[in-house]
């Protein structure tokens, strides 16, 4: 799994014996990221549906949530990622513009990522496996990158891992059925049904994913885009389109109060830390139309990049990190049993 900004990774076994205490069999994680929430639900044998809006994030649920490890062919699978690593190196977008113009990979790995981005597009484009082997090559380049974690800037001397060669590695799959959608959550949090559990993991503030992670944007859409500045990012970032209202302190607030009140689901688990915009009794208001809601804090670790330090574009330290914890809410609503069952399952895991 790639290093995320948010990642639920700590609360994931919190979550897990949360949503099996209730014996939900649909669920629905709506900001879902790297999905790793989303695969411990389809662990758990509920079947999953899996937005987002960036498009790693969909590639990512059509491989975790969506293919069913019953039925993709492994032999199969395991050929195609031999013949991947078995092209030969070459210099393209990649190798210019994210090593040489920038320095988020080594050029010996960058002409890898190009060659096999290549060779997934041309022998296996419309395939079953198409998200499964985009999947493994960026898991791969993101073990061999030079960054702190986010891809807005890269750091000033070449990280160890960068000097290790790119390798492909099977995903592992997931048996069971699944949904993956890419699409705004304002959109489409009214028209996706009905859900036992819903998971709703917002952005905290202004930080864009579009831009944190733009590198695997492109390495997805694979259109070669125009770029600017120093860390030579998607020139579509500037564009209006591609910005969230999820990231603006004036629209933040409301958009998130429309999808809580649109997401139809018999529980709601909704994430968030003390470092966002939104205080946790704004949290439980937005959630008062549900019967019953109650609230679980957990202290945390901060995300890597605060643990290393602040960095500018260049990737020169310049600051101080203010604080290394913060503390972690789930905000649990719905039915008063299953939210009673939910946030005891949540006490004892911790206990």
């Amino acid at each position: 799994m790639i290093k995320y900004l948010g990642s639920k990774r700590r609360l994931v076994p919190v979550l897990s014996e949360m949503i099996g205490a209730t014996g939900a069999r649909s669920a629905l994680d709506l900001f879902t990221g790297t999905t790793r929430v989303a695969q411990a639900m389809k662990t758990l044998g509920m079947e999953v549906t899996a937005v987002d809006s960036a498009r790693y994030s969909e590639v990512f649920a059509r491989c975790y949530v969506e293919s069913d490890a019953s039925t993709l062919d492994a032999r199969e699978l395991r050929l195609a990622i031999e013949h991947l690593e078995g092209l030969p190196p070459v210099e393209g977008y990649v190798t210019e513009t994210f090593c040489r113009r920038s320095r988020f990979f080594q050029p010996f790995n960058g002409e890898r990522i190009d060659a096999i981005r290549d060779g997934i597009e041309r022998d296996f484009a419309g395939h079953p496996l198409y998200p499964v082997l985009l999947t493994s090559l960026i898991e791969a380049a993101d073990r061999v990158d030079s960054t702190t974690g986010v891809q807005m800037a890269y750091v000033k001397r070449w990280a160890p891992r960068s000097f290790n060669r790119l390798e492909l590695r099977v995903p592992d799959l997931l048996p069971g059925p699944g949904h993956a959608l890419r699409g705004d959550a304002c959109a489409l949090a009214p028209l996706l049904g009905h859900f036992d559990v819903a998971y709703l993991d917002p952005p905290y503030n202004q930080h864009r994913y579009f831009t944190n992670y733009h590198v695997w944007e492109t390495v997805v859409a694979w259109d070669a885009p125009e770029h600017y500045g120093v860390a030579c990012k998607r020139a579509d970032a500037r564009d209006e389109g591609t910005k969230s209202a999820f990231n603006s302190k004036r629209s933040m607030a409301g958009a998130l109060a429309r999808v809580v009140a649109d997401v139809d689901c018999e529980l709601l688990l909704l994430s968030y830390n003390d470092e966002s915009w939104l205080t946790l009794d704004e949290l439980v208001a937005m959630c008062a139309h549900h019967e019953a809601v109650e609230t679980l804090s957990f202290d945390s670790a901060r995300y890597v990049g605060a643990r290393i330090g602040i960095h500018n574009p260049r990737g020169e330290r310049v600051g101080t990190v203010s604080h290394l914890r913060n503390h972690e809410y789930i905000v649990v609503a719905g039915a008063p049993a299953a939210v009673a069952r939910a946030t005891s399952a949540a006490l004892r895991r911790v206990a």
